[in-house]
């Protein structure tokens, strides 16, 4: 069931499943492993979902791999060519009314021409694989919301009922309690066997739904019938599991064991998805977390007080030395001002000027009364020292 669930749920499951089967088929004379690929086959052909019928029931696979398992040729044993050909014979039958799996139809109505004989096999007592006429909800590949089909005004159908009316129909009660061995008559027998049809018509809607539905991206009603369908399943196994150990007819304990089989088989996958879809949560729910976490990083509060300037960690000492640094200056450097102004003449300087703005005039009157109090100054230094 492990193996079905991967091809279920991964894109490339289908096709990665068909070519490791085809490998294990292929030249193989282990007729051992040739048996138990064929029923690992034969299981997932039971439970997956029409991606996988595609690979499966192509002309390609069932001429190109199973038919050459029983050529002369190959010589295999009785029990492998009837294996190989009750599953051509079940699977033609299934996916008869599906045009894109006509291709096993083909190849078993090619070999009863050649005249093939083809093992007897009760094909009521297999489990279900296709059904032509579909009772169930069909599911919409791009939402994976499940809409109920229109169901044919017919008194006498007796197939499987559709997910809700089958949930809602069924009480556990309706099959009754029992205290000893039953010897039912066939009216009970009837009756017994058309509450089994509701059962496995449970089992069927349920295998759909896990086939179909992603584990942390169901709708919630889609969720809702499902845990309601493994609830009802669970009541009805109760009652079958009392009914096979007191029924004294043959065919009908034989029915109830295939039943009790399906149901733990959906049970399983039922627990693997809900694990599947709880960890899926729980990740998803972390990196919510880790968002949110990120989001706080932001200081929302009071703001911080600002950043002191350079300055403000100076001491006393440090701004009195600073200012002593400013106001001390070397005469030598003011002689060396002096001499580089007088560098350029007075020409120079007038060809700059424009006489015919007053300003101008001020301006110049000005630079000159400072060049004669430098002048002044610096005589004043040259005679000190």
């Amino acid at each position: 069931m492990e193996i079905c669930d991967i091809i279920n749920e991964t894109e490339e499951g289908p096709k990665d499943a068909m070519r490791a089967v085809k490998k294990r088929l292929s030249g193989n004379r282990n007729f051992r492993e040739v048996m138990l690929a064929l029923t690992v086959l034969e299981t997932c052909v039971k439970n997956c979902g029409h991606r996988f019928h595609i690979h499966i029931a192509n002309r390609d696979f069932i001429e190109g791999v199973l038919v050459k398992i029983i050529t002369p040729k190959t010589n295999p044993p009785a029990i492998v060519q009837d294996k190989v050909l009750s599953l051509i014979q079940a699977w033609a039958d299934a996916f008869r009314s599906s045009p894109d799996l006509t291709g096993v139809v083909h190849i078993y109505e090619e070999l009863k021409r050649k005249g093939v004989e083809f093992p007897m096999a009760d094909l009521d007592a297999l489990s279900p694989i296709h059904t032509p006429q579909r009772g169930v909800p069909e599911v919409d590949p791009g939402t994976h919301k499940y809409r109920a089909p229109a169901q044919p005004n017919t008194a006498s159908q007796t197939g499987p009922k559709p997910a809700a009316a089958a949930t809602a129909d069924f009480n556990p009660t309706q099959i009754p309690p029992v205290s000893g061995p039953i010897t039912a008559n066939p009216e009970q027998i009837a009756r017994l066997r058309s509450e089994l049809d509701v059962v496995r018509g449970n089992i069927k809607v349920m295998s759909e739904m896990l086939t179909e539905m992603v584990p942390g991206q169901e709708d919630a009603s889609d969720l809702e019938l499902l845990q309601e369908l493994n609830r009802t399943c669970r009541a009805m196994q109760h009652r079958v599991v009392e009914l096979i150990s007191r029924v004294s007819n043959e065919e009908v304990t034989e029915e109830l064991l295939h039943i009790n089989d399906d149901l733990n088989n959906s049970f399983l996958r039922y627990e693997r998805y809900e694990r599947y879809r709880v960890g899926r949560a729980a990740q998803n729910n972390g990196v919510l977390n880790e968002a949110s976490e990120e989001d706080n990083l932001i200081d929302l509060g009071p703001a911080s007080p600002a950043v002191p300037p350079p300055l403000a960690g100076l001491g006393e000492d440090s701004v009195i030395r600073t200012l002593s640094s400013l106001t001390a200056h070397n005469p030598q450097d003011d002689f060396d001002m002096f001499a580089h102004t007088r560098s350029s003449s007075l020409a120079d300087q007038r060809k700059n000027v424009k006489y015919e703005e007053p300003q101008a005039l001020v301006g110049l009157a000005s630079a000159l009364d400072i060049r004669q109090q430098n002048a002044t100054g610096v005589s004043f230094l040259l005679h000190v020292y």
